[in-house]
């Protein structure tokens, strides 16, 4: 098993940090090490990975560095794996790895390689949770913000609570409706990271994305709807639907998106769907 570590030495907080002599030694494969060094070189070096015939690339970073090396892997014979090392790490603990450096490594000597879906939107290529209206309006603010992690992400959330919901025109399944939301989020996964579940029963490899549309409640209750994000419970809500489908079709004057945390402008109307098993990881014996 011939593994490539790409190394995002930038991301989160720096758990990274002298991840090399930990590799080194509790690693039972053999491996080799590169480093990003800007926005976009862990898609090259996955596609270098690729034809230098590598078995898997481990993603040591957060969310964007996965989703960057992800872009490149799927349809390839290459598994993508990855170290928790983001602010977020939504990907990296749906799929049950460890937060400690040390006990995720461990975990690669004994994880095996499945097969799961992808997804675009507007053919562009996303692996976790992704989504239109609040949570790309963070992201792109969090994008922008040189503090990163937890606290911050959560600072950022509570200043722009005056945010206003707007309406969407969704098609899906044969059906046709207009909604006024906060948010649809596209989760092929759980969560955002740090355990904060926007769709708590997403699975990786059933065929389907969750579209979690969070419609309008009066402002006083977002702390509760919050915890209830935090808890796991989202799906609990009154205010939220959860439509499982391959396929959605969605209209909005807002073209601003993120796909996996990345902040882009999609033309409407904005076609999200999933590519079934087109993407192979390598990873612990946790949720799908």
């Amino acid at each position: 098993m011939k593994i490539r570590f790409i190394i995002n030495p930038i991301s989160g907080i720096g758990k990274q940090k002298g991840i090399e002599d930990v590799i080194k030694r509790y690693l039972v494969f053999s491996y080799d090490i590169v480093y990003t060094k800007k926005c976009g070189d862990a898609t090259i070096l996955s596609k270098k990975a690729i034809k230098d015939k590598k078995d898997i690339v481990i993603a040591v970073g957060g969310d964007g560095t996965v989703s960057e090396c992800s872009k490149a892997l799927i349809g390839s014979n290459v598994a993508i794996g990855v170290i928790p090392c983001g602010s977020g790490n939504g990907f990296a603990y749906h799929i049950g790895m460890k937060r400690d450096i040390k006990k995720a490594i461990l975990q690669l000597n004994i994880s095996t390689l499945k097969t799961i879906d992808s997804c675009t939107a507007n053919d562009e290529r996303f692996v976790n949770v992704s989504g239109i209206g609040f949570d790309s309006h963070i992201a792109n603010l969090f994008a922008n913000n040189k503090k990163r992690g937890l606290f911050n992400y959560l600072k950022l959330i509570i200043k722009e609570l005056s945010y206003q919901p707007e309406y969407y025109k969704i098609e899906y399944n044969n059906t046709k409706k207009e909604v006024k939301a906060y948010l649809i989020a596209f989760a092929n996964t759980s969560q955002y990271g740090n355990d904060f579940e926007i769709s708590p029963f997403a699975k990786l490899d059933d065929g389907l994305i969750d579209f979690v549309i969070v419609k309008v409640f009066s402002k006083w209750k977002i702390p509760f709807f919050l915890l209830k994000v935090a808890k796991g419970k989202v799906h609990l809500s009154k205010n939220v639907e959860i439509i499982k489908s391959k396929e959605m079709s969605i209209e909005s004057k807002n073209r601003l998106v993120h796909l996996d945390g990345e902040p882009k402008e999609l033309k409407s109307p904005i076609i999200v769907k999933v590519k079934p098993r087109t993407l192979k990881i390598f990873s612990p014996n946790g949720k799908k």
